[in-house]
């Protein structure tokens, strides 16, 4: 009886994370009649497409999207340059300095960001970057790198020194030890903490709304709040097809990632 105890809770867990998705779908395809009647339907009685014309033709969608999308990828790459070497050297070499940084990750995610947001936004003032999306990706690194820190020295960790060692007997240098034998191992942490770098970047709304300023270079969530009205009428239609239309990008970008993860571990396993 265990095994299809495992397999139902299995299906539960599915299903309590696909119902946010099936529901906007619905939404999305629902006419506003429908939405507004006191019986709630699973599937629409009369399903249309006009909501995804309006998405398109109120906002602009496609722009905010591909300026997310370069702020994300920015996000993610310069999250792993700065975060690959830095956990190393925590990870590798225990000293008070190491233990101080790592003291400092851990406080830091401790406070509420919103603290940060007015010296933040000082800084970027003084640095011409306000209204920017270089800027703004400064911001999301600031945001992000901290976590990324801690999961990388994790899987710096968990790979043993001997293997190094074993490399410096057989005459070959730090460096080389570290590309050959170190980083195929790592590559699995590196793309786990480059996939959350990215949903973090383009999830985030709050230090989006204090940074950009000018609609021109608004982000994908700000313009999602475009569909609320001035009076807090927020019209379910167009506003659910946009958001299902913003959820692709991560969910492609995580299947694309989940493949590079599978073989990452594998050919980590094969170096080491």
């Amino acid at each position: 009886m265990r095994r299809p105890l495992q397999y139902l809770a299995l299906l539960g867990y599915v299903v309590f994370l696909a119902f946010p998705m099936v529901w906007l779908l619905s939404t999305a395809l629902k006419s506003s009649r429908e939405m507004a009647s006191l019986v709630p339907t699973w599937i629409p009685r009369h399903p249309i497409l006009s909501n995804f014309a309006d998405a398109f033709g109120e906002q602009d969608l496609v722009g905010s999207a591909l300026r997310s999308l370069a702020v994300a990828v920015a996000c993610s790459v310069l999250t792993i340059v700065l975060a690959l070497p830095a956990s190393y050297a925590m990870a590798r070499y225990r000293s008070l300095v190491s233990r101080f940084a790592v003291g400092w990750v851990l406080v830091s995610q401790v406070f509420p960001f919103i603290l940060i947001i007015i010296p933040l936004f000082m800084v970027l003032r003084s640095l011409g970057l306000v209204n920017t999306l270089p800027g703004l990706t400064v911001v999301h690194v600031t945001f992000v790198l901290p976590f990324a820190l801690w999961m990388l020295q994790g899987y710096v960790r968990a790979v043993p020194r001997e293997l190094e060692e074993a490399a410096a007997v057989d005459g070959a240098g730090r460096i080389r030890s570290l590309v050959k034998i170190v980083a195929p191992l790592l590559a699995p942490g590196v793309v786990a903490t480059a996939l959350f770098a990215f949903i973090s970047s383009w999830n985030e709304f709050l230090f989006a709304l204090v940074v950009l300023k000018d609609p021109d270079v608004a982000t994908l969530p700000l313009t999602l709040v475009k569909f609320t009205g001035a009076e807090g009428v927020v019209r379910l239609g167009p506003l659910a097809a946009a958001s299902l239309l913003a959820t692709i990008p991560s969910l492609v970008f995580f299947a694309i990632i989940q493949r590079r993860l599978r073989s990452g571990l594998m050919a980590g396993a094969v170096k080491g």
